[in-house]
């Protein structure tokens, strides 16, 4: 991530872990907290591994935040797509795999991993903003596009996508396995960018 970030937007920073792991959790509909669980050894909390994540991820650059100076509001992670489709083996787990096929219809584009907003912080327009550095950053680093999966139970955040221009372009099913989720698809949106 590029660090000309002006306020109340911030590179995220190791102490954000654990809002982060909240918002991230939010944005996966559960299914990062799900994980999370699967992750932990025998009395440890999926919480402190899900903020660890994001403490490395925070550590990596790779997280923006807004910020009014009071700690984070909303966030937003995102990384590149290569061209090269990734291998879906036995080994992914099912519930991730129709997020890896829709990823890899969409190469060479920056991937919106990570969009979320606390309540409390909705209708002030941090989610656009942060839609728009993630732009801006995809152009600047050549990408052609940006893309972005999002559950059809997510309606508000589809909205907002498509009022900024993105465009449904490809579904996948929900893989439940034993994560409990009222979404059914997964639904891919790209919006091509000038680089």
């Amino acid at each position: 991530m590029r660090a000309d970030l002006f306020p109340p937007l911030r590179l995220a920073t190791e102490a954000d872990g654990p809002a982060l792991a909240d918002l991230v959790n939010f944005a996966g509909e559960g299914l990062p907290l799900y994980l999370w669980r699967r992750l932990a050894a025998p009395g440890e909390n999926p919480w402190t591994i899900g903020a660890h994540r994001q403490a490395q991820r925070a550590a990596a650059g790779q997280t923006v935040v807004v910020d009014e100076g009071s700690g984070v509001l909303a966030a937003m992670t995102g990384y590149p797509i290569g061209e090269d489709p990734v291998p879906i083996g036995d080994d992914m787990l099912p519930v991730l795999r129709p997020l890896q096929e829709l990823e890899n219809k969409v190469p060479g584009t920056w991937y919106l991993n990570v969009l979320a907003t606390y309540p409390r912080a909705r209708g002030r327009g941090f989610g656009a903003r942060l839609i728009h550095f993630a732009e801006s950053h995809a152009a600047a680093a050549g990408h052609h596009g940006v893309s972005i999966v999002v559950a059809d139970t997510n309606v508000g955040a589809r909205r907002l996508y498509e009022r900024l221009g993105y465009r449904e372009i490809e579904r996948a099913p929900v893989i439940q396995d034993d994560w409990e989720t009222a979404s059914t698809e997964w639904i891919l949106l790209t919006k091509a960018i000038a680089s």
